[in-house]
């Protein structure tokens, strides 16, 4: 067997590999690219759990980055666990057909309770007080003590929310690096999250998002050395390429000024009412599930968003499989948004009654996505001395919010989740082997996310 790292660089698109990035041009030209087809949605669970399948949302079940438990009526989100992917995963199959198989998993998705031998992810503790303590889960536990020794506590606070960035995409690499020298596994699948903070923060042409750009074509330029230097072969992949935007569209607003959304009033404010509420949109950046009560709602609720500005089209039952989202996790109504707008999950029609959770980092509250937690609220005179107040406050074991995420939507200027207008806007296929009959070059110019699987499975042999 060839070993083989795979990163998966968030964010990266054939449009952005050229004049900023001279190491993954030198890749390109010395192995293989191409431009990668994107699932609907184009979004970090779904199109991770068809690479690692082969099959499309509707088959494998992950239909965003998160749904409606049906039993529960709760809406969940960046759920963890590998049960909640149908379809044997990449590294069950290798397990299965290669005597002697190994894999570490750093990072990507789907994580917790892999068929792998070595895995780290994010996993916070939450107290009984109410205290969120920073933390990863490693299996064995044994892996992640030894990385955090060797380079320090993982970074969290730059893996997501407003510091986001850089630290988190060194760590990882860092880790891979050293996974890589001495648990020499025959699988490495390593995630590269930070120039997709950016390219959401200020769209893809800002400088800012150019400096990301650099700064990642570095750190993939000493992984290429340490890949040619240890003998493991190197492919690479992305998720989705991100749009400029410039238009939130509040779909849940809309369903609440028609009589369709109930909300609760409650000591942290407004909350959403699922189990009242006719219909409600839970919104994965520019696709939203809507899920109905009854499904004497579903004409109703499709009216409001079909004549709802920056919506471009709604998709309710059997239409859904032309989306590839037919399926019980999925919204009664699928709707996707027009080109330059992305979808909110705010129903507060008062910025005096928004719950507690609008203004931090909770990706476990909101039903939704909100990619404002990459932000300060610009309206603070002192942002760096209320976030200094409040971690004060955290260790001297007070009760405190960390109230510094703006709800203003209008500051995001990138999103994804429709398909590219262009394969090169798209995500982006590279292997530092030129595509041959293990590697076939795809007939159209578009390498099938779906065929992730089987080409790695290929290249292991």
């Amino acid at each position: 067997m060839t070993p083989l790292l795979l990163l998966d660089l968030v964010g990266l698109t054939p449009r952005l590999i050229g004049e900023h990035t001279p190491r993954l041009a030198e890749f390109a030209r010395a192995g293989a690219m191409a431009p990668m087809s994107a699932v609907l949605p184009a979004v970090t669970c779904s199109a991770q759990a068809t690479m690692l399948t082969g099959l499309a949302p509707q088959e494998h079940g992950a239909v965003g980055n998160g749904w409606l438990d049906p039993a529960t009526l709760e809406p969940r989100l960046w759920r963890q666990s590998n049960r909640l992917v149908s379809g044997e995963k990449l590294y069950e199959a290798a397990r299965r057909e290669l005597p002697g198989f190994t894999c570490a998993k750093l990072f990507w998705w789907w994580n917790m309770g892999a068929r792998v031998d070595w895995s780290i992810t994010p996993r916070p503790f939450y107290c009984a007080d109410g205290l969120k303590v920073l933390a990863t889960y490693s299996d064995p536990t044994a892996y992640g003590a030894d990385l955090e020794a060797a380079l320090g506590p993982f970074p969290f606070f730059e893996f997501w929310g407003p510091k986001a960035g850089l630290g988190a995409t060194r760590w990882i690499a860092d880790a891979t690096l050293r996974t890589l020298e001495r648990q020499r596994p025959t699988l490495t699948l390593a995630y590269l999250p930070h120039l997709d903070y950016d390219l959401q923060r200020y769209g893809p042409r800002d400088a800012r998002s150019v400096q990301a750009l650099r700064e990642l074509d570095a750190i993939f330029g000493e992984l290429w050395d340490a890949c040619r230097r240890l003998g493991v072969e190197l492919a690479a992949v992305s998720e989705y390429g991100i749009d400029e935007v410039d238009t939130p569209v509040h779909v849940n607003r809309a369903l609440r000024a028609a009589g369709l959304l109930e909300v609760r009033e409650s000591p942290r404010g407004e909350e959403l009412d699922v189990f009242k509420s006719r219909a409600f949109a839970l919104a994965d950046h520019q696709l939203a599930h809507v899920y109905v009560r009854e499904a004497t709602d579903v004409a109703a609720a499709r009216e409001v968003l079909a004549g709802l500005p920056g919506v471009d089209g709604v998709w309710a039952g059997a239409e859904r499989a032309a989306l590839g989202l037919d399926h019980e996790r999925a919204g009664a109504l699928v709707a996707l948004s027009a080109a330059r707008a992305w979808f909110t999950y705010y129903w507060w029609l008062d910025e005096a009654a928004r719950p507690d959770f609008a203004t931090t980092v909770d990706i476990h509250s909101k039903p939704g996505y909100d990619p404002c937690e990459l932000f300060v609220d610009p309206r603070l005179r002192l942002p760096m001395l209320r976030v200094a107040r409040r971690l004060a406050q955290k260790k001297l074991g007070m009760r405190y919010l960390m109230d510094v995420v703006p709800t203003d939507a209008t500051l995001v200027r990138g999103s994804h989740g429709r398909p590219p207008a262009s394969p090169q806007d798209g995500p982006v296929f590279l292997c530092s082997r030129p595509f041959d009959a293990a590697n076939p070059a795809p007939a159209n110019g578009v390498v099938d996310m779906a065929s992730v699987k089987a080409r790695v499975l290929a290249l292991l042999r």
